[in-house]
Parts: C-alpha cells; structure tokens; sequence
C-alpha cells in the first residue's frame, strides 16, 4: 500500500535543486569574492545545469510521454514540474549570461585576460590565428552537408556545432544550401594568443572556425553561421535481471548515451527563426526546450581561464593541507591506528594519508588481504598501483567497483579492467543496487593472531576530488568494526542474506528503519522533558517518511538543525509543523560534502557518519554504510568543531525559508561575519609544523580565535 503524504508538507525535488544552482550563481556574482574564483563558480553553474538536463529534465519528459500519469510527493505532475522548471531555468541562464556579458568579461580584461573577437586582431595575431588553423583545426573538422542526399547528421551530446547558411551558382541559378561543421571535443574552445607580456588573450574556438568557413566550402557564399549544441538524455538503463555480464552491459549503454534522446537545444541568438524551427524538428524537440544564448555557448568550457597558476591575487589564498596531527611523523601507520582511532577531515587533512595507508598495506609482509569499495577514484595511480603491487606481493585483493557512478562509467571501466589484468579480483557489486559504501579493510597478522584495520569514509577514494571536496574520514581497528567490513564484503562479494551487523548501519538493509528509530527516541525524550536535539548535515534530503518524522519531532519540541548543501524538500519554520527547525546551505570554496548524523538521547550523544544521504536512491537503491563515532576524543571533535563551526557560519551560509527561497545569514549583536571554511582552514594551519615559508599564502587566513560555540562553553582549537 503506498503511503499518503500531504503536498504542502514538501518542496519540489527539481526546484529545490535549481535553488541550489542559484546559490552557486550567487557566489558568481559576489563581488566579495576573488575575480577567477567568480569564474569558477560562474562555469561550475553550466555543469551543474548540464547535468539537470541530462538527468533530471531527461527523466521528466520520459514521464510526460508515458501512460502514467501520477503527481510527486510535492502534488505536481510532471508536466507542472516541467513548466516549472522551464521557467526557472530561464530566468537563471538569463541572469547568469548577463553577469558574464556585464562583470566578469570586462573584469577579466580589467586584469590582462582577454577574448578577443577575430575581427579586431591586430595583424600579427591574426597571421598567427590562421596558420594554427590550416596546422591544427583545418584538418580535423568535417564540413556536413545537409540535403536530401545528406541526412542531418548524428551530433554527439553536448558537442559544439555550427549551422551554417551558404549559397553557390550552378549556371544561371543561385542555390541555398544548409550545412553543419562539428567542432571534435579534443580541440580547444579557448584558443590562447601567444602574445608577449602578462597578458592573457584567447579567442573562441567557434567564432575562428566560422571565419574561414570560407575555406571549408569553396566556391560559396556564406551568408551566416550560429554555434549550437544539443543536450541529451544520459541516464543508463541497465535491466540486471537480464543481463549475464554488467560490464558489457554498462559499456553498450554508454555507446547508447552518446545518440540519447535530445532535451535541450541551445544556439545563438542571433540565429534566424526558421533555422530554430528547423532544428528543433530535427531534434524532435519544442520551442520550451529551446535557449536563445547571448555569450559563449558552453560556459564551462571557460575554467581555461582559472587554470594554471597565473593571477594570484585574483583567488583565493592557496592553501596545502598538513597531515593529521595523529598520523604526523608516524612511519608505522598500523602502530597509530592501534593507538586510538583516528579522524581526518578533507580536504584540510591531507588526503595522502588514506593513500598511505593502502601502499603501507600493499608493502606490509604481515598484510594477507586489502579489499576495497571504488566508486570513483579517477583511476589515481597511486591508489590502483597500490592495489596491484599488493597482488605482487602475493596479497589477496578484492575492489568492489561500481562502474555505474554517473559520468565516470568509461573511465571505471578501464581501471576496473587494468586491475582485473594485473591480479586484483574485481567484483560488480549486488544486481540492482549501486555501490556507494566508501571502505577499506586490510587483514594482518600480528603475533599469532588476526587484526583487521579498517577506512570508512563519507567521499571516495579520489585524491583528486579529496582536496575540493569537504569530507570525513576514520581509521580504527576495533574489532566490531573490522567484524562488520567483513561480512559486508562477503555481501558483496559472495551469496548470503543481510544478517544485521554489530555497528554499521547498512542501506538497502537497516538504514532507514535506523534512522526513523533514532529520530522517535528523540521524540520520547522531548516529551518527557529531557534534552533532545537532532543535527544533520547531508547533501540531499528528499526522503518523505523521514522529513514527516521531523515534522513530529518539531511537534513534540525536539530542535532540529539541518545543513543541506543541494536539494531540501522539507520546508522549515511552517507554524505547528516545523517551527523547531532550521535549514541552512554552505556554498563556498570546497563542496560541502560529509554526511553527519547528531542525536542529543537526553545528554548521551550519539554521532554517526557515513556515505549516504536522506534521499530515496540513497537508503532502498544503493549499498551504503553509515557508522558510528565511538571514540570519545573523535566524537568530540564532531561535535564542538566541525558541527558547531559549520553552524556558525554567518559569511556563505543560506536560510531556507518555508516558500523555498534561502536567505543568507547575518551576524547578530554586531559580531563580525564567519566564514567555517576559512575557519577550519586556520584550525589546520593553527597545528602545521611547516614554517610558514613552506605553505603559500598560509599567514593570509585568519589566525584561530577562542569563539562561541553553539553547543555552549568556548570554541577552540581541539587536539586530534
């Protein structure tokens, strides 16, 4: 029987997520903030709409044309949804090219970085321009004619094309034709002028293409060109039940993905109505899926601009995270971890200690096993050397691999069959469910007995994303835990049924039921008048049981405080329903992306963390574990740093409001505005040994400062 939830208890899924990029276009257009680090955030928008499009907008249309008509949590149809959506999208691509056009460009110029229109090169540069293009662009493009010999072609999912209108003579008579030019992915977008100076100074890939287009048709007249690109649907469907082998499965599908169904059309401006019309029936498309665009075509394509290490002074302080005070000068890794457990806290603790930790394992002669969850490594070298050198060592290793992590599907499987090659035992995971666990279990052998040492995490294991990404991360070696790795291994690994685990709480499993059991305890507490108190700080929260559970929890008096960096559909501070309840987001230099889960139980707190948001894939449709903080130095440290640091966040925090609108936060009584990021960066730079010559930038961050905290006492720097 399906469950009945009343709409106006929820905010929609999809405009919730458009919230969210908003608050992204925000930091774009904070003039508070560095002029490339704007940039960035102006480019991560176009990526993250890329991606709306390709799932979520994808996923829509594919409901509207079903039989099903059904309406969301929320009351809204798909149809509704879409409308919606559309809107809203337009409103927010339309504010985000004015502040390219607008601030950013001319900012940008301010400082020696320029785009220049071909037409008003000086002559050496354009001499230099057109011999890159007959060396490097002239002999990889392929001019497309279209006719009744030459259907429209096949375009790739967001490539970047040209719709050229051009005319010839044969005999007497002045033919119209129509033709595409694709521009390959390899080439750049931004092509760099090799001008002396500081200067920066580039030109769009599109617009040189377009001006010698001459030189591709011969014997024509072009009339005009317009950039295009269609966005498709990229969502795998994989039916596992029928399938005898994933990879091949998730590598023809990825095949099918690149030809999917077109959701979007975006094309200049200027391009006259009839070659619109045109396309979006090629495309099978309508005008709602069509975005006129004032300024370059694929925005993200701009982070060439950020890269490299040019303009100091236009970003933010750099900044080398030191390696945790516990694991400092420590050769022996297994010796510290026997110690006590250990936290490390990404990207401000050096990730390289989790990667150290695997190659110690892959060298340790009383190591006998490592197995290890990848969901997305990004194929480090270190991590799958370590994981290959270890079968050298004649260690058993098994990498649970998900080839299905959205958008990293062709690179896990070439890693996945590099490891396979090279003696790692690599498994698929379970039929219908994504892997999304983030551990590591290494098995020794210390004095005539067994001792199993465990990472859990709530990020991957991707060096690279682990210095963007904000995360949480404990090495232990206590027995329940190595107990519990254990036999989810062989859960993944072998054919068994989920028997409970001792510590770990385990989606599709127990997690859910765990959490609302946690959430009614809180509940029982506030009505008998002892503390209680919920705290969670997760991605998404989309889940509807869970958000009617802190709905009762608000009832019954419980505070609860919620920091959602994306998608939130509980609606907050609505009297008699959530007036105990807070939402705030984080947007800033890093991605918020750690899972914290803190329950007061009467001044006994309890804090897990762990890989899985409150959202519906997350707790029936993928494997995840969240786990316990038992030590008591760690827990504290949880709780009096990293929780009460992000809630006092008065600088890139946002309030939700009950309409669904955020609203940044201002300090109170006239205290000075805090920034938790920069803040945890000086925690971590208050207790670097480096001299300061060693770390760039460092002594730019503000020295640590004793503060209030909201968990009462005094804030200060904690001992790891």
């Amino acid at each position: 029987m399906t469950t009945r939830f009343e709409p106006s208890h929820f905010l929609n899924r999809e405009l919730s997520w458009l919230e969210f990029n908003q608050r992204v276009l925000d930091e774009a257009l904070d003039a508070g903030n560095p002029l490339l680090e704007r940039l960035k955030f102006f480019t991560i928008v176009s990526s993250n709409l890329d991606e709306f499009f390709e799932v979520r907008v994808a996923g829509l249309k594919q409901q509207i044309e079903s039989d099903v008509v059904e309406r969301s949590v929320d009351g809204l149809t798909a149809t509704e949804i879409f409308q919606a959506v559309t809107r809203r999208v337009r409103k927010m691509v339309s504010d985000q090219y004015a502040c390219w056009r607008d601030d950013l460009r001319p900012a940008l110029a301010e400082h020696g970085i320029n785009i220049f229109d071909i037409s008003t090169l000086k002559r050496a540069d354009f001499d230099w321009i057109e011999e890159y293009y007959h060396s490097k662009i002239r002999p990889v493009l392929t001019p497309l004619a279209i006719d009744p010999a030459h259907p429209f072609p096949q375009l790739l999912n967001k490539s970047l094309n040209l719709m050229v209108r051009l005319e010839m003579k044969k005999g007497r008579q002045t033919l119209k034709h129509m033709a595409v030019v694709q521009c390959p992915a390899i080439l750049p977008r931004l092509i760099p002028l090799p001008r002396d100076g500081q200067n920066r100074n580039y030109v769009f890939l599109g617009q040189l293409v377009g001006h010698f287009l001459a030189d591709l048709f011969p014997g024509t007249k072009i009339l005009g060109f317009w950039p295009f690109r269609v966005t498709r649907n990229s969502e795998l469907y994989i039916d596992e039940e029928e399938t005898g082998n994933v990879l091949k499965a998730v590598e023809t599908e990825l095949h099918n993905r690149r030809k999917g169904d077109a959701v979007r059309l975006e094309i200049d401006q200027e391009c006259p109505e009839d070659l619109r019309l045109a396309l979006l029936g090629t495309f099978k498309l309508t005008e709602e899926d069509l975005y006129l665009i004032d300024g370059p075509l694929n925005p993200t394509r701009l982070m060439t601009l950020y890269q490299g290490d040019h303009s100091p002074e236009l970003r933010d302080p750099p900044f080398v995270a030191p390696v945790a005070r516990a694991l400092r000068d420590r050769k022996d890794l297994f010796a510290a971890i026997r110690e006590r457990d250990i936290l490390l806290h990404h990207p401000y603790e050096n990730f390289n200690s989790v990667v150290e930790f695997l190659e110690q394992a892959a060298q340790d002669r009383e190591v006998l096993a490592i197995k290890i969850t990848l969901y997305r490594t990004g194929g480090d070298e270190r991590i799958v050397g370590a994981l290959m050198n270890a079968v050298s060592q004649g260690k058993q290793v098994t990498a649970v691999v998900e080839l299905r992590a959205r958008f990293d599907e062709a690179n896990n499987i070439q890693w996945a069959r590099r490891l396979e090659e090279n003696g790692v035992h690599v498994v698929y995971g379970l039929v219908g469910f994504k892997i999304h666990s983030k551990l590591a279990l290494v098995v020794r052998h210390e004095r005539g007995q067994i001792r199993r040492y465990v990472h859990l995490s709530t990020g991957n294991y991707n060096p690279t994303t682990a210095r963007l990404y904000t995360d949480l991360g404990l090495l232990t070696c206590s027995p329940d835990f190595g107990e519990d790795a254990t036999n989810l291994f062989n859960l993944l690994t072998g054919i068994c049924q989920f028997q409970g685990m001792r510590k770990f709480l385990v989606a599709p499993f127990d997690l859910h039921a765990r959490m609302l059991a946690l959430v009614e305890r809180e509940i029982s507490h506030a009505k008998k008048g002892l503390p209680a108190r919920i705290i969670a700080k997760f991605n998404s929260l989309v889940e509807p049981r869970l958000i009617e559970a802190l709905y009762a929890a608000s009832r019954a008096g419980v505070k609860i405080e919620l920091i959602v960096r994306g998608v939130c559909c509980l609606r907050p501070g609505v009297p008699g329903m959530s007036e105990n309840i807070t939402v705030r987001s984080i947007i800033d230099r890093f991605l918020e992306h750690s899972r914290i889960y803190y329950f007061e139980n009467a001044c006994q707190a309890e804090v897990y963390i762990g890989s899985a948001d409150w959202m519906p894939r997350n707790l029936f449709r993928r494997i995840e574990t969240v786990f316990p903080i038992e030590d008591g130095n760690v827990r504290e440290r949880v709780i009096s740093e990293i929780l009460a640091v992000s809630l006092a966040d008065t600088s890139k925090a946002r309030f939700l409001g009950p309409d669904g609108v955020y609203h940044r936060a201002l300090p109170v009584n006239g205290d000075s505005p805090r920034r938790s990021q920069f803040e945890f960066i000086a925690l971590a730079a208050a207790e670097d040994p480096r001299p300061a010559g060693t770390t760039k930038g460092r002594a730019k961050y503000p020295p640590v400062k004793l503060v209030s905290s909201p968990f009462g006492g005094r804030l200060k720097p904690k001992k790891s």
